[in-house]
């Protein structure tokens, strides 16, 4: 049976305990207060077991809104840029409207409701607290997933495919396509805890979920991941846990050596490429010439100096975020729905709340000063034996071809390209996304 330790209220001022009494309820056994003045993660009491699982509830005091409200009245903007496309950044045109609505119309309420609607939890590994989101199925025999978020991402990219995925038979599925979910947020990252010290790369990050997953009760189970969680689900299959079936990626390091230092020195492309190979060579260098990964680049080196920065102005921890290139072809405006602005402003305004612009910026500088995941020799994919499974999305950042990733992964189990979804494939097509990890781990399921 899973542990809860009952935690102690936060100090605070009389705001924040009228808010935190506003979710208490007669059946919580925990509570956690949420804030950017240091009132999440939860302090832990003093007989806590090192391996307690404790509940979660967010709770955001009033007045750290207010505050964010604030500072956003207060934003003083930049000119227009001097071009006509998004070459030097975001441009005003886009990311002001946006910014006003977040100062003036945006709820972060039934954000933190949709959160609170789920089963969340807090742990300690490795002597940091990690938060989760953890969704049984209802139908037996329900395959065990956990599922990593990137950057600028959050849990809140793969919330709309936790229906599908737990509730196949009302999404389309069968009922033996169901899955248990785990959702964690990275170190770093949302409600997690922020390393005070180096060394929580992909590796570091694989071993605390396989931790997870142990505590969890669970003696099989399979990873997915895109952005960062490709890394670490990657880290996961090479390093093979007791317990781990497989991995799906969705952002995966198929690049070639070769292909690799011809970029990095933005050559030519080599003889011998077929046209879907070309396609993504000149793709990949038409990115490194227009300076796609620039963010990167400064979170990879200088984490710390960005994060002043974009800790102290929403906009601009806005304008750093949305000029992920995942984010190129969202509208974020009423016009689609699927992207609306609330969707975007949720993600954003998670990282602003939790203050971890900075501290979830210093995966970039752990991951060898911020080079790029997308190497097949970086990421010792010849290593992994365990089965890999490979959904390409149209709208991802690169399109990886199923030569370079049979080459890469020795293991490759599946490879299917879809019609529709970028990079934030479970945010984009939750539906798409379910089918495929349904598809892609049918095989690795033990017969019932």
């Amino acid at each position: 049976m899973t542990r809860i330790v009952k935690m102690r209220p936060s100090a605070g001022s009389e705001v924040v305990n009228r808010g935190r009494r506003r979710f208490l309820t007669a059946a919580a056994t925990g509570i956690a207060a949420a804030g950017a003045a240091g009132l999440f993660p939860p302090r832990r009491t003093a007989d806590a077991a090192d391996d307690a699982v404790r509940q979660f509830r967010v709770d955001v005091p009033e007045e750290n809104l207010a505050d964010l409200r604030r500072r956003i009245a207060a934003t003083r903007w930049p000119e227009r840029e001097t071009v006509e496309d998004q070459s030097q950044g975001i441009r005003l045109e886009k990311i002001k409207p946006l910014v006003d609505y977040w100062g003036t119309g945006y709820d972060w309420r039934k954000a933190e409701a949709r959160l609170n609607a789920l089963p969340q939890f807090m742990t300690e590994i490795d002597g940091l607290d990690i938060y989760f989101i953890h969704i049984r199925s209802r139908h037996p025999n329900a395959l065990p997933v956990i599922i990593t978020h990137g950057w600028p991402g959050s849990v809140f990219e793969n919330l709309k495919a936790v229906g599908p995925l737990t509730d196949p038979t009302a999404h389309g599925g069968r009922a033996e396509d169901a899955f248990d979910i785990v959702i964690p947020s990275m170190p770093g990252f949302g409600f997690s805890g922020k390393p005070a010290g180096t060394g929580w790369g992909p590796d570091r990050i694989a071993s605390a979920w396989a931790e997870l997953m142990k505590r969890l009760g669970y003696t099989s189970y399979v990873a997915q991941g895109g952005d960062w969680g490709s890394p670490v689900s990657s880290a996961m299959a090479r390093l093979a846990p007791q317990g781990l079936l497989g991995i799906h990626i969705n952002l995966p390091a198929v690049v070639p050596p070769e292909i690799a230092a011809v970029l990095a020195v933005n050559g030519p492309a080599p003889e011998g490429l077929s046209e879907e190979e070309r396609a993504t060579f000149d793709a990949l260098s038409a990115a490194a010439r227009m300076g796609n990964r620039s963010y990167a680049t400064m979170m990879g080196t200088r984490p710390q100096t960005i994060g002043y920065a974009i800790s102290d102005s929403p906009a601009g921890l806005a304008a750093w975020m949305l000029g992920h290139p995942g984010f190129t072809q969202w509208t974020y405006n009423n016009t689609d729905p699927e992207k609306s602005p609330d969707e975007v402003l949720d993600d954003i305004t998670l990282y602003w709340l939790t203050n971890s612009a900075a501290s979830s910026a210093r995966i970039y500088w752990e991951y060898d000063r911020g080079r790029s995941p997308l190497l097949a020799a970086g990421e010792k994919t010849s290593e992994i034996a365990l089965p890999v499974a490979i959904s390409v999305f149209p709208g991802e950042n690169y399109q990886a071809p199923e030569t370079w990733a049979r080459r890469a992964y020795r293991n490759l189990a599946y490879f299917h390209k879809v019609d529709k979804g970028g990079h934030f494939a479970a945010w984009e097509e939750p539906e798409l996304f379910s089918a495929e990890l349904r598809a892609a781990f049918r095989p690795l399921r033990r017969p019932t």
